[in-house]
């Protein structure tokens, strides 16, 4: 599985400039960010990054979360907030980068996983958090919880930084298909929205409809669906909604 660190509307340059230095340093070179200052890659992320400037000249530049995702099998955000409420109806607890490693360690090796990191001042919003498939904080402590973005990222991928050298394999174990291929983020949100639709047409409890919707993206996050199994789960909705349809048609 290919780590994709996705940098999420960074205040400053010289920031950038040290997560590009860290990511080189355990031997990561896939770097996003979403809305950086200027151009991102400007004199300071330069001055900052030493050796590791040719990484910040391969970075990919976005303007929105959703275009540095739209093709990963797993998207994780990072919080300094260990105790996430149940009551926000985020994720069920945040998972250490150790725990994080150790999940991973159990998935498909094929796709892309798109890690995260908030902004220096307020980290990621709620509502980012809420459509990662996983949320990994850092114990730290109390008194003060909040890290410097590259110390914070050098955390997490020192977790990480073997994860594309695991070769073990079974012999056994046939290539995979595209079916068994992890689904992509835009695959997740597609089949989200279908169920939102779903939920519409058979006039859901509209006082329910968002607390059941931030309920499912939690259950299926935490399930990593295949490709196979979003199309199965979308199919299973539009038979109900020709019975629906046709149940309707029939009594009129």
């Amino acid at each position: 599985m290919e780590l994709r660190t996705v940098l999420v509307e960074p205040k400053s340059e010289e920031n950038i400039g040290a997560v590009a230095r860290v990511l080189k340093n355990f031997g990561f070179y896939n770097l996003y960010m979403v809305k950086p200052p200027g151009t991102g890659v400007g004199s300071k992320a330069r001055s900052v990054a030493s050796h590791a400037r040719d990484l910040l000249a391969r970075a990919r530049i976005v303007s929105a979360i959703e275009e540095a995702v739209e093709d990963a099998s797993i998207v994780v955000g990072t919080t300094s907030k260990r105790g996430i409420s149940r009551s926000k109806q985020l994720r069920m607890g945040a998972l250490t980068p150790y725990q994080l490693k150790e999940r991973i360690k159990k998935e498909n090796k094929d796709g892309i996983l798109a890690l995260l990191f908030g902004r220096e001042d307020i980290g990621l919003l709620n509502e980012e958090l809420k459509r990662c498939d996983m949320v990994v904080s850092i114990p730290t402590s109390p008194d003060y919880p909040v890290m410097n973005l590259s110390h914070a990222v050098a955390v997490v991928i020192y977790e990480l930084r073997d994860m594309n050298t695991d070769t073990d394999t079974d012999t056994d174990t046939v290539s995979t298909s595209d079916a068994m291929k992890l689904a992509s983020f835009e695959d997740k949100e597609r089949l989200f929205r279908h169920i939102q639709t779903f939920l519409d047409e058979i006039e859901y409890k509209e006082h329910k409809k968002e607390r059941t919707m931030l309920m499912l993206r939690r259950l299926l996050g935490r399930a990593e669906l295949t490709t196979g199994e979003i199309q199965t789960l979308r199919g299973i909705l539009r038979k109900a909604e020709w019975k629906i349809l046709y149940s309707h048609t029939s009594n009129r």
